[in-house]
């Protein structure tokens, strides 16, 4: 897909937390409907990348361009209603399904009837519109991530960034969410970038694999050539080590 134009482009991009560099990333891109998993250990950066692209948290140098244009603090705004972020805790908030997944609608100045509406058919998406009036302090994990991935998709992101967000569900729940998601992801034609232990998740969703370590990029490539043909002895002792490549 590299000769397609880019959705998302980054450049030279810095990150530190509490004084200590955690990401280096001379580049990255995306381009529209590809699908991405970023995977590695833990400290490995995932989780800072997505903050960053996602404008989370500051960045301590390096560009972002979506869409050819660069994302600086008076466009972040803006910049962020055409994306969606998924976290691994649902984060939802004290009210009604339905409402939540609205939520975010509304904030983008959709009118409550329409935006109930969207929310509706977003919930049904993820086969839960039976769930739409029940209070989402009351659900299960599987529904609660459910109800957050119906969210971030009712307001038809053109890139929705998801960080580890199956890792604390049951394996059966989460084949099931993930076999929904790629079929979601496929049909809305919707870019994405997942940060994942899961080889589940992976497979059943990604074009490319992009593999980390110590906050830089070590290897990508298709899921094929990653786990045929590892860059480094890195690489190979984290496929046999935890079952993620």
């Amino acid at each position: 897909m590299t000769h397609q134009t880019p959705l998302l482009h980054v450049e030279d991009l810095l990150i530190r937390r509490g004084g200590v560099q955690v990401l280096e990333l001379p580049r990255f891109t995306i381009t529209a409907e590809e699908k991405v998993a970023i995977v590695g250990p833990n400290g490995a950066g995932k989780s800072s990348l997505l903050l960053g692209l996602a404008c989370l948290i500051e960045r301590s140098g390096g560009k972002i361009i979506f869409q050819g244009a660069e994302v600086v603090p008076r466009t972040e705004i803006a910049y962020r209603r055409r994306i969606a972020v998924v976290f691994q805790e649902p984060l939802l908030f004290d009210t009604t399904v339905i409402d939540n997944v609205a939520e975010g609608l509304r904030i983008r100045g959709t009118g409550r009837t329409e935006a109930r509406d969207v929310a509706h058919d977003s919930l049904e998406l993820f086969k839960i519109g039976h769930l739409a009036g029940r209070s989402a302090h009351k659900l299960s994990g599987g529904e609660a991530q459910r109800v957050s991935l119906a969210r971030a998709f009712a307001v038809k992101p053109e890139l929705i960034l998801m960080d580890e967000p199956f890792s604390s569900l049951d394996l059966p729940t989460r084949i099931g969410i993930a076999e929904d998601l790629g079929r979601i992801l496929h049909e809305s034609g919707t870019a994405a970038i997942i940060a994942t232990h899961d080889r589940i998740e992976a497979f059943h969703i990604v074009d490319r694999l992009v593999v980390m370590d110590g906050g830089r990029i070590v290897q990508e490539g298709t899921p094929k050539n990653v786990i045929g043909h590892p860059a480094n002895a890195f690489v190979a002792a984290f496929r046999r080590t935890t079952g993620t490549l």
